[in-house]
């Protein structure tokens, strides 16, 4: 069926709507009731060369990358107005492309990219260093040298984002990239393109030149194109581990800057005087957010022996009161997967994870009454040893388990035991211990008793790890889309 929103679903290519080149539509479709909501064309590899072309001459020869960085925040500052303008009608399509309830998709999905939007147009830049002296230095015999330190635009970037988190995540990419004066083509993921498409009548109302922007469509034949093409200088790419190696691979060949963000098993630690309530509400989230599609939640959560049995009693009771169904709805406090081939990849670790010995406290299966739409029940595992497949496996689903500890090394331990290293949470009453844990976990982000960096625009965000590679959002994302030069003269 043709799209009911008012946008065009059209590729965005050298400032223009244009046709796919591919025999094969995406079909789009709302995972809460398994109906087609839009048909967006297929991007060829042809249409992706275009892209990258368009993208490659917006960068060598247009005014993007050489106007000064305040004009470019300017035009940044448009496209925030345009999408607050639109909020509404990007709230709509994220419930209906990505399955967000409502209060996620006026969050964290929509709202606050705008957020980082703004505070890059209207604080990184004005304070970012883009040009500043060099020390003068002696050489005997040579002379005085002198000189400045420059930042630069990468050059052309490809950007790949992920389903769960659609507009969030590409505009996670597009921010610093415009900002450093750098041209892009961006490609979301197949399930969930509208909102990414969208972007590009946020470009043209807020007068970005042609070719600065690109947008295609595809999945892995398109992405490949992009890490391969000889014309793109930079990668950057949020995703599964294991397509984030293929990127890695790929982009080798030329030797591109790739900037990876990918999986995590994090894990909330709860000391014995930590705050059950809080570590109980902290662990919930991280199961039912976004149906556990989420990379950096806490699923992972490691309890002191002595407070054990209570923190795993009083978070199945808090799952019984998840109200699981429609994201329109505003009483639905989780909604479903993201697809078939999703529900039934986590249905099949559940059954593994039962298999292992891991004891099913809560969940397991699909919930009551809804036939219709990709829905798992919010599920806990106890009795979890970390070797488990429960333990070392991202679900991208709504699973949780619960891993016992006796001592404070051993919780660290534990924590670090483990692939990835995304995020990490510490409770305890003790806030100098909990530092002290916090600086030992591995990880690229550990919050202290309910603290959170997910909507503050200054963090870094990224991993250690298999994790990912380089670091998103504010002056720590920006930094990654910039060339440093040395221009030294002799001092006569």
């Amino acid at each position: 069926m043709a799209t009911a929103y008012s946008f065009s679903s059209r590729l965005y290519i050298d400032g223009r709507r244009t046709e796919g080149r591919s025999d094969t539509p995406i079909l789009v479709r709302n995972p809460a009731t398994e109906e087609t909501v839009a048909e967006v064309p297929g991007s060829s590899p042809a249409d992706v060369r275009e892209a990258v072309e368009a993208a490659r001459r917006a960068f060598d020869e247009g005014p993007w990358p050489r106007l000064r960085p305040a004009e470019r925040a300017a035009v940044l500052l448009r496209m925030a107005d345009e999408m607050e303008r639109r909020l509404p009608e990007l709230v709509a399509v994220n419930m209906a492309e990505a399955g967000s309830v409502r209060a996620l998709a006026e969050t964290l999905q929509t709202r606050v990219p705008v957020t980082h939007l703004r505070d890059m147009a209207e604080r990184v830049i004005p304070a970012f260093a883009w040009e500043r002296p060099m020390d003068a230095t002696i050489a005997p015999g040579v002379g005085i040298s002198q000189g400045v330190l420059r930042r630069e635009a990468f050059g052309v970037c490809a950007l790949i984002s992920a389903y769960n988190f659609p507009f969030f995540l590409s505009m996670m990419k597009v921010i610093p990239a415009l900002a450093a004066g750098c041209t892009a083509v961006l490609k979301p993921a197949p399930a969930t393109p509208l909102e990414s498409l969208l972007i590009g009548d946020f470009a043209d109302a807020a007068g970005l030149p042609p070719g600065v922007l690109n947008i295609v469509t595809g999945d892995v034949e398109a992405g490949r194109e992009l890490t391969t093409h000889p014309m793109v200088d930079l990668v950057s790419f949020t995703g599964s581990d294991t397509v984030g190696r293929m990127v890695y691979t790929q982009a080798a060949a030329s030797l591109k800057k790739v900037v990876l963000e990918l999986g995590g098993k994090s894990a909330n630690l709860v000391r014995a005087d930590g705050d059950l309530g809080g570590a109980v509400r902290s662990a919930l989230s991280g199961i039912t957010t976004h149906a556990g599609q989420g990379c950096s939640l806490l699923t992972r959560t490691l309890v002191h022996e002595s407070v054990h049995d209570e923190f795993v009693a009083r978070l199945s009771s808090a799952l019984a009161e998840v109200r699981v169904g429609d994201p329109a709805d505003p009483a639905t406090t989780m909604g479903p997967l993201i697809s078939e081939a999703q529900r039934d990849r986590v249905e099949k670790l559940i059954r593994v994870g039962e298999e292992e010995g891991a004891r099913l406290v809560h969940g397991g299966g699909r919930p009551a009454g809804l036939d219709r739409g990709w829905f798992v029940e919010p599920t806990l595992f106890a009795d979890v040893g970390n070797d488990m497949t429960v333990a070392r496996t991202e679900f991208f689903g709504p699973v949780g388990v619960v891993i016992p500890f006796a001592t404070d090394e051993e919780a660290v331990r534990i924590a670090n035991d483990s692939p990835y290293g995304l995020a990490g949470a510490v409770w305890s009453a003790d806030t100098a211990a909990a530092y002290e844990i916090a600086s030992r976990i591995r990880a690229g982000g550990v919050t202290i008793n309910g603290g959170s960096a997910g909507v503050n625009p200054r963090a870094a965000f990224g991993g250690y790890k298999q994790s990912g590679l380089g670091r998103e959002w504010g002056e720590f994302g920006l930094d990654e889309y910039l060339q440093t030069k040395t221009v030294s003269w002799a001092a006569r």
